[in-house]
């Protein structure tokens, strides 16, 4: 029971970094500070879109699930969770990419707006 409520743990987690990737910026505008905390995310996420490589998330949580008698996933946490909701033919490389500069748009324009306002 507690490797299952762990490995759901880390599938929280995971959904909320990556939720704070994708829109952390927008809470900067409101909390400046959250700009040291949410800039080196933002570069993790990129990276590891760009790169194709899993996040270290995945295997904590496999781990977790096996440990409970859950079957793990093999493909990253994107493409076991999000995925299956969002692109039912599943991750490629293109979208991977097309995924990382939309993250790089977003969190730009932000940060753009950010700039402006503090130093304009």
């Amino acid at each position: 029971m507690l490797y299952r409520i762990l490995a759901d743990l880390v599938v929280l987690l995971h959904l909320m970094f990556i939720l704070f990737v994708i829109a952390g910026g927008f809470l900067a505008l409101r909390r400046g500070r959250l700009v040291l905390l949410h800039l080196p995310a933002v570069l993790w996420g990129v990276y590891i879109e760009f790169s194709g490589k899993i996040c270290p998330l995945t295997p904590l949580e496999n781990h977790f699930s096996r440990l409970a008698g859950r079957q793990g996933y093999s493909a990253g946490f994107i493409d076991h969770y999000l995925l299956p909701i969002i692109y039912p033919a599943g991750l490629t490389g293109e979208i991977q990419i097309f995924l990382g500069f939309f993250v790089l748009a977003v969190n730009l324009g932000v940060y753009f707006f950010l700039l402006r306002r503090y130093f304009l």
